[in-house]
């Protein structure tokens, strides 16, 4: 136990937890700060790992949230390579697997996500990847050269990316989705469409509604997938990305409010006034939408490292915002804002065909709930401002390219 008076401990140092524990001094915090992550790196940046990582256009330098020496410098307590075991609420402490405990006046939770497990035979044939940590980037690095074949299973953001990134390094690609569309959970038909018809005129295959039933290898060594249907693919490699989940265990297990994540109100606050939770492994009020959901994004993470570093600081909490979600594949820029819930209308504005529109999601009474852009960034823009101010648009103009955005944002 530590002999020190106990002050705020993060666990986590992702991107939430990196940017709370900056946060906390900036807003004024003047005691100690204890930050814990899993592994012994600095916090970074992930969303490069699919796209600059992979293809060798970044250093670790690029990726760090901040130099290594801020956490000294700002007096910040970190233990990097550490994870916490169990929260014990009643003594208000923390264990980790070091065998230390550290005590907290005020815990913050940004213990992120896990992927879903593909659970089907053969998984012992190797390599099967995954891509969450600048490690497994690593891993996937020297398995993308010309020749070699990846498979990757699940058709999301993360996977496409994988998937551009490794056909401009000259692997064969096949992704492996089983539903009847591409980004089927978060996207809609016409922004799956375009990415569908956009990722098979690069060169990558693209098998819908297959399920994979096994993991085929010899030798300790994938030499492809079986599908439910009986046809094997054949691939040097297997990368699994069908989805993640909330980090929840160590609050469920000290009883704190869970479901789809740990449940928090909108300054960030657990069932337990002294505890907060952040990121990816947290379940949040979106206001606009009267839901709660749980987002996995770096401008969510941001966000609500803004908020619990706020309520601890005495500062009003920030306005609720406007969720947005960007991916970068080969040269198409997606870029979207807002949540899909509600719609009564979707109208497209823009041309697909020529490789610019966008798709807005309109409810009964005309407000703007959600914008996707590909490549069509004033309009992306436009569409959050629209979302943000709910304003009620008229839909025909909205399709009309040659009414400015800023007009539909000032009439």
């Amino acid at each position: 136990m530590t002999d020190e008076s106990p002050g705020i401990v993060i666990i986590g140092a992702g991107h939430a937890g990196g940017s709370v524990a900056a946060l906390l001094r900036q807003f004024g915090w003047a005691r100690s700060i204890t930050l814990i992550g899993s592994e012994a790196l600095p916090p970074y940046q992930r969303p490069p790992l699919s796209k600059a990582w992979l293809k060798g256009e970044a250093k670790l330098a690029d990726l760090e949230l901040r130099p290594a020496e801020f956490y000294a410098t700002n007096k910040i307590d970190v233990r990097f390579g550490a994870t916490a075991t169990k929260l014990d609420r009643t003594a208000q402490a923390i264990s980790l697997n070091t065998g230390e405990m550290i005590r907290y006046e005020k815990l913050i939770l940004a213990t992120g996500s896990r992927l879903r497990e593909l659970a089907v035979p053969g998984l012992e044939n190797g390599p099967i990847l995954e891509l969450r940590t600048i490690a497994d980037a690593d891993r996937i690095k020297d398995v993308l050269r010309p020749g070699q074949r990846l498979l990757i299973v699940g058709g999301g953001y993360v996977g496409l990316e994988v998937a551009a990134s490794a056909r401009a390094l000259g692997a064969t690609v096949t992704v492996i989705e089983r539903e009847a569309r591409l980004l089927a959970r978060v996207a809609s038909e016409a922004l799956s469409d375009h990415v569908l018809g956009y990722h098979r005129g690069k060169g990558v295959d693209i098998e819908l509604g297959a399920t994979v039933a096994a993991i085929q290898g010899t030798g300790g060594k994938v030499t492809g997938v079986r599908l439910t249907d009986g046809r094997i693919l054949p691939g040097d490699a297997v990368l699994v990305g069908i989805g993640a989940t909330g980090n929840d265990q160590l609050a469920k297990a000290a009883g704190l409010a869970c479901g789809d994540g740990i449940k928090v109100d909108a300054a960030a606050r657990t069932s337990e006034a002294n505890i907060y939770a952040i990121g990816d492994c947290s379940n949040r009020p979106m206001q606009m939408y009267w839901r709660d959901v749980r987002l996995e994004s770096v401008p969510n993470a941001v966000e609500q490292a803004k908020q619990a570093a706020s309520d601890i600081c005495g500062k009003p909490v920030p306005l609720a915002e406007v969720p947005w979600f960007w991916s970068d594949q080969f040269d198409m820029r997606l870029q979207m804002a807002g949540l899909q819930f509600d719609v009564a209308r979707t109208v497209v504005r823009g041309n697909p065909a020529e490789g610019k529109f966008a798709v807005f999601h309109l409810k009964k009474d005309g407000c703007v709930q959600a914008v996707e852009a590909v490549n069509m960034t004033p309009e992306y823009m436009g569409g959050r401002l629209l979302i943000g101010k709910r304003t009620v648009v008229d839909a025909d103009q909205l399709i009309d390219i040659s009414v400015p955005m800023k007009q539909l944002l000032t009439s």
